[in-house]
């Protein structure tokens, strides 16, 4: 029971729920409901769907496992209660399960290519896996590169659903299909652009908390280059940026008629105002404690966030 308690914190549990929830969510409740007007069978479905979710998942326990394979010495300063590396399992099976979820996520891409339209998603979960190793021998230890590179990775989380279907989106310029691949494309970037944001805010976040120990193995991260403040004024300003993006496009979802108060509704207090708190929160944070339970709100409005899309389900 203490390793599977140990496992589930290696590879982050809910994290990973984070992942499969966006990605059925995304699907049911905006790619579907687009597909089922037009009359299109959707490429990923069914059993390869989940395929699909699971090589995600995988995929995203590997590079978590990885990242505290090369995270120990930092880890054992910044976080020891939660170490789990070699103080509860071997640093061999840690090397162990995540060549064997590696190698499974990449599999099943190759998998989903062979048995659908998908082409060379294969290749992109081993650049997914290869991105993941590389980031966590190296990446994150450079200035800004590792927080835009996980930031991208989680906003793939999103991207990689439509991109299964690119066909169908191609069919629709050779006047072959009367999918809304304009409101397709809109709706993936606006999620993955939010994922993307509030990603990278809460990854800058973390770098905050953890700057004792990262400064002591060399690390470059933004708050040891920058200092503090300066972190804190690139955190406020991508805040500033996401609250202002999701004001306007309230304004602009509202003139479609009185059911969509509800969304605005919704966005505004479950996600525009714990923004504002956090930014609020921001400047008044000093100790490792403070940015801690920072990035726990954030982690909470990334939540939220992917809630918003059940209301596509309803009446977009």
């Amino acid at each position: 029971m203490k390793n599977l308690k140990a496992f589930i914190q290696l590879v982050r549990l809910p994290n990973l729920v984070f992942i499969a929830l966006t990605q059925i969510i995304f699907l049911y409740c905006i790619e579907l409901p687009l597909f089922n007007e037009a009359s299109v069978i959707n490429n990923v479905r069914g059993i390869y769907f989940v395929a699909l979710v699971t090589a995600s998942v995988f995929i995203a326990a590997a590079g978590n496992i990885i990242n505290d394979y090369f995270d120990l010495n930092i880890d054992q300063i910044n976080k020891p209660h939660k170490v789990v590396v070699e103080k509860i399992i071997e640093r061999r099976w840690v090397i162990l399960w995540h060549l064997i979820l590696s190698i499974l996520g990449i599999a099943l891409g190759f998998y989903i290519d062979i048995k659908t339209n998908v082409r060379f998603l294969g290749l992109a979960n081993t650049a997914c896996v290869l991105l993941l190793f590389f980031y966590s021998a190296s990446l994150k230890k450079k200035f800004l590169i590792g927080n835009v590179l996980i930031s991208l990775l989680t906003a793939w989380v999103i991207l990689v659903i439509t991109y299964c279907e690119t066909n169908h989106l191609l069919d629709v310029f050779r006047k072959d299909s009367s999918l809304q691949v304009d409101k397709l494309s809109r709706l993936t970037f606006l999620y993955a652009g939010f994922a993307f944001i509030i990603s990278l805010v809460r990854e800058v976040i973390k770098d905050m908390e953890d700057i004792e120990g990262d400064r002591k193995f060399g690390c470059k991260t933004l708050p040891i280059v920058l200092g503090l403040n300066a972190t804190k004024v690139f955190v406020a300003v991508w805040l500033i940026v996401l609250i202002a993006a999701l004001i306007i496009i309230q304004f602009y979802v509202l003139q479609f008629g009185w059911v969509f108060w509800l969304s605005a509704l919704y966005c505004v207090i479950f996600i525009v105002i714990p923004l504002v708190w956090i930014l609020l929160k921001l400047f008044k944070a000093h100790t490792a404690q403070d940015f801690h339970k920072l990035s726990s709100i954030v982690k909470i409005v990334m939540l939220t966030g992917i809630l918003s899309m059940l209301f596509f389900r309803f009446y977009a």
